[in-house]
């Protein structure tokens, strides 16, 4: 095989080796039926239940891209032996890279690289049930997630000093640019 043709190998195996883990996060927030109850991309998302869930569910698919990143890896090592070494290698490194950035934290007091943590799930539910009690930012608080914080909008407070990471929402750009961010960007905000 000529080296143009195993150099094309080796980048459609780490084109597949990182779409793969992905599967989880682009199906199952990308449908419609779990999209209904949010404003349409890219309005501020009210803080309730539903945005409580969507990061507990964006969480629960990072953790199925970790599971489906040992396909890759997998098809690589079995390829690299058996098959196709060219394609196999960008598996394995596609897959094995996707693991590691998943896996290891970026910062160093941190227990997860994700944008979609149950500690972020935690702090929103309790702005919730302080804007419920004596301790609110108003007289009627409306809390919702901005691109750049989660704020009051009666009164404009500033309540998380937190982007908005990828919820999932359809966007207006299409499905194609919305899978493109979320491959480049990992679901991290933007902003």
């Amino acid at each position: 095989m000529g080296f143009f043709a195993s150099l094309g190998l080796i980048f459609v195996g780490l084109f597949i080796g990182q779409i793969i883990p992905r599967v989880p996060q682009i199906i199952l927030t990308r449908m419609k039926s779990v999209n209904q109850q949010f404003p349409e991309h890219p309005r501020a998302i009210p803080v309730d239940a539903h945005l409580i869930a969507r990061v507990l569910h964006l969480q629960l698919a990072r953790r199925l891209g970790v599971l489906f990143t040992s396909f890759p890896i997998g098809f690589g090592i079995i390829m690299l032996t058996y098959g196709q070494p060219a394609l196999g290698m960008g598996l394995f490194l596609a897959g094995g890279w996707t693991l590691l950035s998943w896996v290891l934290p970026t910062r160093i007091f941190t227990s997860s690289s994700s944008p979609w943590t149950r500690r972020v799930a935690e702090e929103l539910q309790i702005e919730i049930n302080r804007s419920k009690s004596e301790d609110s930012c108003c007289s009627s608080p409306s809390l919702y997630w901005e691109l750049t914080a989660v704020r009051c909008i009666s009164c404009r407070n500033i309540i998380i000093q937190k982007s908005r990471p990828d919820l999932g929402r359809p966007r207006s750009d299409g499905k194609i640019m919305g899978f493109l961010r979320l491959w480049i960007t990992d679901g991290e905000p933007i902003v």
